[in-house]
């Protein structure tokens, strides 16, 4: 008879665990531990779809998925388990396992059914590690394919021991790492790509100040999405909600992210690609100033609008890349004296959706964590007209950076975005300049609103759609979304996507704070003060 002591395991949830789900966490251990089929059994979800990935391979199904653990790991002991609830029924457990000098994790989702009872919805294995130099050093991190392009032991390791410390990095494959392909998400592109020579300074700037580089992580083509869904590669587990996308274009950092495998995911933000996967994984997501951080050596979608950008698991830490990367810019530091509305903006958000955010925007205003509310007149023609600009502008930028190399790869892209680069090609050189006298305009007035003042919106129309949505509804989320998501890349103005909202199934929004341009760091310091009413 196997047995184990869970008095040594420190258990680290900042914000308690859930009721009822450390018992059967325990109950799962012991199961595990004894090789008890029968309780094992009991505790994964019915049904052919519950995934677990074991480093050998994926499986599916509840009769795979339960017996995956059966007869392993018989001394091993838990010695930390961090749980992170994800939504009032389901949280995400990772647990450090233990055996002599050999180490392991599982990372398991957990959800509470209808009948009160937590099952595992999810899990994936770490191949165990040891000090031996006879082990790969890749296998600290889980190896998924739709999350990642290439791992290490660090990948790259930090260049100084400075305030960064220790933060592990998921890097965009659409930056320069130094003796690394730029990938951009679309395999014949990949096929081609020499090496860098040099890494981007962005990342070169986090590894001075001692952060590493844990892996190369999944982008959409060409950051050319917002879904996260990539033909290649798959799309990445969204641990907020398993069975809905993850959100793109940022969309293997921000799993690594939601996955506890990087502590910061490095990407980039044209129309929306950190916010949106930000909010359908429950995560921080900053857009920074345009222009305020170098580009050089991150490819380009749309250099009008492109802005270097991060996802987190906190402010706490979106704050200290951003003082690394921006110090204190000048011209901020006067704090914002109003809050503005647009509700033409948040008509495009469902109603429940739209319910939560005014009631959280109400509540942060009357304890003084917001300034006073003012609403702002914004006609959905000029909408439309801004927004139309924006994906004019957007699409002929992005044919002049990958048009020629498309023209000879015809097939390289999946349908997707194919199609929306088939439409960017189509763009004349006329109807690019008209747009661009659009979004110059646009511009001035938005800057001219956010003078003094922080705009909130809903980050996204609502929840992350499911990963089995046809064609045309996710069309008609993208739609309302970019619509939400062109303001700030307009004005060129950071943006910061909180975890504050809920669908009324409990399944993550964001609230989504655009400032001044220049006004990144206090920006963050306001998205602090509100982060514990999360």
């Amino acid at each position: 008879m196997v047995t184990t002591d869970h008095q040594d395991c420190a258990v680290i949830a900042p914000t308690g665990a859930p009721p009822g789900l450390l018992e059967e966490f325990w109950r799962y251990d012991r199961a595990l531990l004894a090789d008890d089929r029968a309780t094992l059994d009991e505790l994964f979800p019915p049904g052919p779809h519950t995934p677990h990935e074991d480093g050998r391979g994926l499986l599916a199904g509840h009769e795979a998925t339960a017996g995956a653990g059966a007869a392993r790991d018989r001394v091993r002991r838990v010695v930390e388990l961090h749980i992170r609830p994800l939504g009032a029924d389901t949280a995400l457990l990772m647990a450090h396992t233990r055996d002599g000098d050999t180490h392991g994790l599982r990372t398991q989702v957990w959800q509470r059914g209808a009948a009160g009872r937590w099952l595992i919805a999810a899990a994936h294995v770490t191949v165990p590690t040891s000090p031996s130099p006879t082990v790969a050093p890749a296998t600290t991190v889980p190896f998924d394919r739709t999350v990642w392009r290439a791992v290490g032991d660090p990948l790259v390791a930090a260049r100084s021991s400075g305030p960064l410390h220790g933060l592990g990095i998921a890097v965009k494959d659409m930056f320069a790492v130094a003796g690394q392909p730029i990938g951009a998400g679309v395999a014949a592109w990949l096929a081609e790509q020499r090496p860098q020579t040099e890494t981007a300074p962005a990342l070169a700037e986090l590894l001075q100040a001692g952060a590493h580089v844990v892996g190369i992580a999944r982008t959409d083509e060409f950051a050319y999405s917002m879904t996260g869904a990539n033909t290649h590669y798959g799309t990445p587990p969204n641990p907020a909600a398993p069975d809905r996308v993850s959100g793109g274009s940022t969309s293997g950092p921000a799993s690594a992210v939601a996955l506890a495998q990087a502590a910061v995911g490095l990407g980039t933000d044209t129309a929306g690609s950190i916010r949106i996967p930000a909010s359908y994984q429950g995560l921080v997501g900053l857009r920074s100033t345009h222009g305020m951080i170098d580009r050089e050596g991150v490819l380009p979608l749309a250099r009008s609008f492109d802005a270097v950008g991060w996802v987190t698991r906190d402010v706490a830490t979106s704050l200290a890349i951003a003082r690394v990367l921006l110090g204190a810019p000048d011209g901020a530091g006067a704090p914002a004296d109003r809050t503005l509305r647009l509700p033409t903006v948040e008509a495009m958000a469902a109603p429940e959706v739209v319910e939560a955010f005014s009631a959280t925007v109400g509540r942060a205003a009357a304890a003084g964590l917001l300034p006073p509310v003012h609403i702002v007149d914004l006609p959905h023609e000029q909408l439309e007209r801004w927004s139309t600009a924006f994906r004019t502008v957007q699409g002929w930028e992005a044919w002049q950076a990958h048009g020629s190399w498309l023209s000879t790869h015809p097939d390289a892209l999946g349908p997707e975005v194919a199609d929306r680069f088939a439409q960017a090609s189509r763009v004349t050189e006329d109807e690019a300049a008209q747009a661009l006298a659009v979004a110059a305009e646009a511009a001035g007035r938005l800057t001219e609103w956010l003078s003094g003042a922080v705009l909130a919106i809903p980050t996204a129309p609502g929840p992350a759609p499911s990963r089995t949505a046809p064609a045309q509804q996710i069309e008609a989320v993208r739609a309302a979304t970019f619509r939400m998501t062109c303001l700030a890349g307009l004005a060129g103005a950071p943006a910061v996507s909180l975890p504050l909202l809920r669908s009324a199934d409990g399944l993550p929004v964001g609230l989504c704070l655009v400032g001044a341009p220049g006004s990144d760091l206090d920006l963050l310091t306001l998205a602090a003060a509100l982060e514990p009413t999360a």
